[in-house]
C-alpha cells in the first residue's frame, strides 16, 4: 500500500495563496523536486492541475520558457514527466501524463493507495480538505515561508473534525523557510 502525502507552501499566518506564499530559490526547488520523486504519481484537483500544467508543462518546442531560471528546470522536468491523476467533475479529458478520477472520491483514492509503489503526492487546497475529512492522508508536509500575507485562503477551512498530528521531520532552508512533516497521531485515527 502506498502512502498519500499532502504537501504545500504556507505563510507564517497560514495563507496558502501560491502568488504570495513562496520565496522561490534553488534550494526550495531542489527540495520540491525530491519530494515529487518520492511519489509514483501526483493527485490534483482541477484548479491545481490547470495551474501546474500552465506553469510547468514543457512546451512542444522542447525549450523551457525564458522566465524559467536554470535552477528551476530540474523541478520542471520532474513534475512534467510525473504520472498525474486529476479529480474533476467538470473536465471531460486531461492529458499531460494524466488520467481523470471520477465517481466516489473515497473509493477511488483508496484504490490508488492500494496499488504498489512509493506513494502518491497531493497538492492544492480543496481536494486535500476532502481527503483529510475522509482520513486518507498519511503524511502532511508544510513548507512554512517567512512571509506574513495578511489574507487567505488558509488550509483546512471547514475541516469537519480536529486533526492531531505528530512531527516526524523538520528541515530549515537558507531563506528562513522551514519544512515540517507530520503524520496523523493515533489519537486522531
Amino acid at each position: 500500500m502506498r502512502p498519500l502525502r499532502y504537501s504545500i507552501n504556507i505563510t507564517l499566518d497560514g495563507c496558502c495563496d501560491h502568488r504570495v506564499g513562496m520565496i522561490p530559490d534553488d534550494e526550495s526547488h531542489r527540495y520540491w523536486a525530491a519530494s515529487l520523486e518520492r511519489a509514483d504519481a501526483l493527485l490534483f484537483g482541477r484548479v491545481t492541475y490547470e495551474m501546474m500544467e500552465a506553469a510547468w508543462r514543457q512546451p512542444t518546442t522542447g525549450t523551457w520558457p525564458d522566465w524559467m531560471a536554470d535552477w528551476m528546470v530540474p523541478f520542471a522536468r520532474t513534475i512534467d514527466k510525473a504520472k498525474k491523476y486529476v479529480v474533476s467533475g467538470t473536465l471531460d479529458r486531461v492529458d499531460w501524463n494524466a488520467e481523470l478520477v471520477q465517481g466516489d472520491l473515497g473509493k477511488a483514492v483508496a484504490q490508488l493507495k492500494r496499488e504498489p509503489g512509493r506513494g502518491l503526492f497531493v497538492g492544492g487546497v480543496t481536494l486535500p480538505l476532502a481527503l483529510a475529512d475522509l482520513g486518507l492522508i498519511d503524511e502532511y508536509e508544510f513548507v512554512v515561508q517567512p512571509v506574513v500575507a495578511g489574507h487567505g485562503p488558509t488550509l483546512f477551512a471547514g475541516l469537519s473534525e480536529r486533526l492531531e498530528l505528530k512531527l516526524v521531520e523538520r528541515q530549515e532552508f537558507r531563506s528562513g523557510a522551514v519544512a515540517l512533516r507530520y503524520q496523523p497521531s493515533r489519537a486522531s485515527s
